[in-house]
């Protein structure tokens, strides 16, 4: 009876409440208290909304990197409001294709030239290419077709026609893995058909503002109808560059070469350009293709080159 009274006692006992004195800020504390925080300034805060409202990406780089250098402090906040807003973009992005249809999402160029002269020479010149491009999230699809038609004191002095089809499998940001089929047939240059299929890896060996070069290797297969009436069919070992440089705002310089190795007859091409843009999505292009055929039929000349003006629409 003694314990349990003694244990009820103890039961009952409440511990009385601790009187905390308020917190005093000391003169040091009251200045770090009135200190303000960083702030983005409304001139940088105009500038920013302004460039990301129009997709400026490059704009939006070029404020973040300023505002850091002149003040840390709200620069700091600058690119995070920045971060946020890629990211905010790289969703919507990814949502839009998930949700996109297979004939939707393509961008591409229309570029189209031409000529004709009268007089002491009677010449008639046409040019056309279609490049269209479908950006998804593992896989990028582009379609190319050229055609090139010359006449000269009305007889055909150049026809080429081409087309192409290559799927990219998108490995990381710079890696691929790349499928190629394409038919050409120019027979100035010696054959009436030509048929190549190839299968390699790509690589971004360059992406920088302004700066962009792709390389490719693999094996590839091709078969050759000359005008001879002989075919001819071979494994070859193909490789491209693809270069892309912006010297300023709306003048770009392009590299363009593919090669084909193999034993028989190896092809090289290459396409220098120049394109300035003039209003809107319409460029002026300037082109200079060379193409080596290391074995010729009989009466052609190894090289072929050509010169094209043209102007080109984006969309």
């Amino acid at each position: 009876m003694l314990a349990a009274s003694l244990t009820l006692a103890a039961a009952q006992v409440v511990a009385p409440p601790l009187d905390v004195p308020a917190p005093v800020l000391t003169d040091v504390g009251v200045a770090l208290d009135t200190i303000p925080q960083p702030e983005i300034p409304p001139e940088v805060r105009a500038m920013l909304d302004a460039a990301m409202q129009t997709g400026d990406e490059s704009g939006v780089d070029t404020i973040v990197k300023y505002s850091r250098v002149a003040d840390p402090g709200s620069g700091d906040l600058v690119l995070r409001r920045a971060t946020e807003w890629r990211e905010a973009r790289a969703r919507a992005r990814d949502q839009r294709v998930r949700r996109a249809g297979a004939l939707e999402l393509w961008s591409g160029r229309i570029e189209a030239g031409g000529f004709a002269s009268s007089g002491n020479t009677d010449v008639t010149g046409l040019t056309g290419t279609l490049d269209l491009t479908r950006e998804g999230l593992r896989w990028r699809h582009r379609v190319l077709a050229q055609a090139d038609f010359q006449r000269t004191a009305g007889v055909t002095s150049r026809e080429r026609y081409v087309a192409a089809y290559q799927p990219n499998y998108k490995i990381d940001d710079r890696s691929y893995i790349y499928g190629n089929a394409q038919y050409e047939a120019d027979r100035f240059l010696g054959y009436d058909n030509r048929y190549s299929v190839s299968v390699g890896a790509g690589y971004g060996v360059l992406r920088r503002t302004g700066l962009t070069a792709d390389v490719e290797l693999g094996p590839a297969f091709r078969e050759t109808d000359f005008t001879d009436d002989t075919m001819q069919r071979s494994l070859a070992v193909r490789g491209s560059l693809d270069l892309d440089w912006t010297l300023v705002s709306g003048l770009v310089v392009t590299q363009d070469a593919a090669m084909y190795l193999e034993r028989y007859n190896s092809t090289i091409r290459s396409v220098s350009a120049i394109e300035a843009k003039l209003l809107g999505p319409l460029s002026a292009r300037l082109s200079y293709t060379v193409q080596y055929e290391s074995a010729p039929t009989a009466g052609r000349v190894p090289t072929d080159r050509t010169s094209r003006a043209s102007l080109v629409y984006t969309f």
